[in-house]
């Protein structure tokens, strides 16, 4: 199936990168995140908040595992990297980019991580965040794109250019 998933950090911008990149392809767009509010029927945070991390992390593995599309562009969550049979499934059916971003570009962009529904445990810093999960974007990623700034569409003629 011709599809990219992204992975990345939360505030990677994969949701806004996605809907461009699939615009420019022609492809159809899907972000992880949505499906998973819908599903619960409340937003990410409130899943977190109400159902707990646990919870959130097994409804985000079941949407990366039931995942079916062709010719889409991806956006997962940031957490979806943790559940391994998600990713085997992801990589199943397309190519998967890993939008990296560096850390203080990321600190810059996440001022919200209280309330953006970001999985984390309730002792963990943005950092232990990030530096857990770097390993496992780069574990799993086919392409790696780097994004130094905040120019959107310099990354999305990046990513076409690997893409394509």
């Amino acid at each position: 199936m011709s599809n990219t998933i992204l992975i990345g950090m939360p505030g990677s911008g994969k949701s806004t990168l996605g809907v461009l990149l699939a615009k420019a392809l022609g492809f159809s767009f899907i972000d992880t995140d949505l499906i998973i509010s819908r599903r619960a029927d409340k937003p990410l945070q409130r899943i977190l908040d109400e159902d707990g991390l646990d919870a959130f992390l097994k409804l985000e593995r079941e949407v990366g595992e039931e995942l079916g599309c062709d010719r889409t562009v991806v956006a997962t969550g940031g957490s979806m990297v943790l559940s391994e049979s998600a990713m085997a499934h992801l990589k199943a059916l397309g190519t998967v980019v890993y939008i990296d971003v560096p850390y203080e570009e990321i600190v810059r962009r996440v001022r919200n991580i209280k309330t953006r529904g970001i999985a984390f445990h309730k002792n963990e810093t943005l950092e232990q965040v990030y530096l857990a999960r770097e390993p496992l974007y780069s574990r799993y990623a086919d392409v790696t794109v780097r994004i130094e700034d905040g120019d959107i569409e310099d990354a999305v003629e990046k990513l076409i250019g690997i893409i394509s």
